[in-house]
């Protein structure tokens, strides 16, 4: 896999190495940064040798003259130029055909990199995960190599994120989590990054993040490593560590953050801020293990995505902060402070301001006098009311004793006073979340819905404008969690802790006969029907249904600290038969 890894990239030359047009230190629109990351890549820059990995100098090449307007293959017209930089340029354009926003990178078919980039390209189009900004075309057509992908006008570059501050412990483990297990996938299939960087990450209005420039950026940087996962890794804790600190973890100065002191070295997170996560602290300290540096325990050093992963998973829950609502203030009026007729209540001069009436004493004129005491009158009537009303109710409660003494028993196997059996356990083989429409929400927490503690859940991300779903169209469906029990069996109940009230939930199931059912058209049985719920969802059905697999789903999200902002989840599932 390594080795197809730095075959899409791997380009020797000895040309310059400097930006044409752009600015050093300055990262785009379109998430080509130029500014080198201090660490392996930088130390692979330094070196100028294919065989051994590095960045290959940048040719003396200008980028095509284009201009806005100009169109690519009938279809994609040129609007804006946000970069220009050894020898390629990257274009905000529109694709006239779908009318949608897109990206493209061009560059000359003679350059020295266009092969390796077309590669790249075509390579990272195959993957097809909507994890990674994807790749809609490859083409050499007249003169001219370019690649177009999408263009996410909605999303967030982890350098704007960052700016604001450091990030909460659980937006950081989601952060961290999300792309190490988004690199594991890429690397399975041969592909690494080699330039992920905060301007390479973005963060969707769902709270998902998304990574651009898989394989391409390298190959149009010409950058090559000779350990690409290991790079790709501590690219991921130089992201974490930032998350965690709002610094970066060299000594220069990067993607609008400060650099360390000089001269003291890597300094574990939790010395740099107070208040940091240690277990996120040790793992960005793990994945950052380089040069000599050494985590602030004796834990192994993560060097792959995959370990990084693992890593994150083993970590105790880390839960959402809690909500918190703002307190109303109101302020008193000029009487509650004491301004009427107060001697310390002057004019702008120093001199008293003038007298102002003092109120009369509430309810000591006429009116208020009758009434007080048609208020009083109306509560001693309400009192003898009650009063009787209680009398009446224990004198029943007797009778209905003493008839209970005289051995009138219910008979055996009817009545309608006989509760419901609420069945036995039944045991839950699996959970996978509902997704039809895109990929996994939060795939990390599945296993938190039925580890029998319902301090820990199955949490969906923090949602933007609308309760369901924040009005995405990959979401129309709402989302939830599929029970699988294994084998087909009658289901009379549902015991489900909700991870917040406020939830709008339905449990349906699929028929008995079902298998791997993914769609909302699999589930034609109704367990409970769709309902705003509380914390807690308990149904028991007076006929079983008989079924495999249950689907608790959520169409509506409660708030999450403020009336814009939305988030669910489920906390245990119980089911019974």
């Amino acid at each position: 896999m390594a080795e197809r890894s730095t075959a899409a990239v791997d380009v020797a030359d000895s040309s310059g190495d400097e930006p044409l047009t752009a600015q050093a230190g300055k990262a785009t629109a379109d998430g080509v940064d130029t500014q080198e990351k201090p660490g392996a890549d930088a130390d692979a820059a330094r070196t100028d040798t294919a065989g051994a990995g590095g960045k290959a100098s940048a040719p003396d090449v200008e980028p095509p003259e284009l201009h806005s307007g100009h169109k690519l293959a009938r279809r994609y017209r040129l609007e804006e130029c946000v970069t220009r930089l050894d020898g390629f340029s990257s274009w905000r354009a529109v694709d006239e055909k779908l009318r949608r926003a897109v990206g493209v990178h061009l560059l000359h078919a003679d350059h020295p990199r266009a092969r390796p980039v077309l590669a790249a390209a075509r390579s990272a189009a195959l993957l097809g995960d909507p994890r990674f900004v994807q790749v809609l075309d490859a083409v050499e057509e007249n003169d001219l190599v370019y690649v177009v992908h999408e263009w996410l006008p909605d999303a967030t570059e982890l350098t704007t994120v960052l700016a604001s501050g450091p990030m909460e412990p659980h937006d950081a483990y989601q952060l961290v989590s999300q792309v190490s297990q988004a690199m594991t996938a890429a690397h399975r299939e041969g592909l690494a990054h080699l330039r992920l960087t905060p301007s390479s990450v973005l963060r969707t209005e769902s709270g998902q993040y998304r990574i651009r420039g898989l394989a391409v950026m390298a190959a149009l940087r010409g950058i090559s490593a000779e350990h690409p996962q290991r790079t790709d890794t501590e690219a991921i804790g130089a992201l974490l560590y930032a998350a965690l600190t709002q610094r970066w973890p060299y000594e220069e100065d990067a993607y609008g953050l400060s650099g360390l002191p000089k001269g003291v070295g890597l300094i574990a997170p939790d010395q740099v801020r107070a208040g940091v996560h240690r277990g996120l602290a040790e793992l960005a300290m793990r994945a950052l293990v380089n040069d000599g540096a050494t985590p602030s325990r004796q834990e192994q050093p993560c060097t792959t995505p995959e370990e990084l992963a693992k890593a994150v998973a083993a970590l105790p829950r880390i839960r959402p902060p809690e909500p918190s609502f703002a307190t109303p203030t109101y302020q008193p009026t000029p009487y509650q402070q004491g301004g009427y007729g107060s001697p310390a209540h002057r004019n702008g001069s120093g001199a008293p301001a003038r007298p102002v009436p003092t109120p009369p004493p509430p309810l000591q004129t006429r009116s208020g006098k009758v009434l007080k005491w048609t208020v009083a009158a109306l509560l001693i009537a309400a009192l003898g009311l009650g009063s009787w009303q209680l009398a009446d109710t224990l004198m029943h409660r007797d009778e209905g004793r003493n008839d209970d003494s005289n051995g009138s028993q219910p008979s055996e196997g009817g009545g309608s006073g006989k509760k419901k059996d609420p069945g036995r356990p039944l045991k839950i083989e699996g959970v996978e979340e509902f997704s039809p429409l895109s990929g996994p929400i939060a795939a990390e927490d599945l296993p938190h819905a039925t580890d029998g503690d319902s301090g820990t859940a199955w949490v969906t991300p923090q949602y933007k404008g609308y309760a369901n779903f924040g009005n995405l169209s990959s979401r129309k469906e709402g989302s939830g969690l599929i029970v699988d029990l294994g084998s087909a069996q009658n289901v009379s109940g549902v015991d489900i802790d909700m991870y917040r009230s406020g939830q709008t939930v339905e449990v349906l199931a699929a028929d008995a006969s079902a298998t791997g059912p993914t769609s909302l058209a699999d589930f034609p049985q109704r367990i409970a029907k769709r309902a705003n719920t509380g914390a807690k969802l308990e149904a028991t059905l007076d006929k079983p249904v008989r079924t495999r697999y249950v689907l608790i789903h959520i169409t509506e999200l409660p708030t999450d600290g403020s009336a814009n902002l939305f988030r669910g989840g489920v906390s245990e599932i119980k089911l019974t038969g």
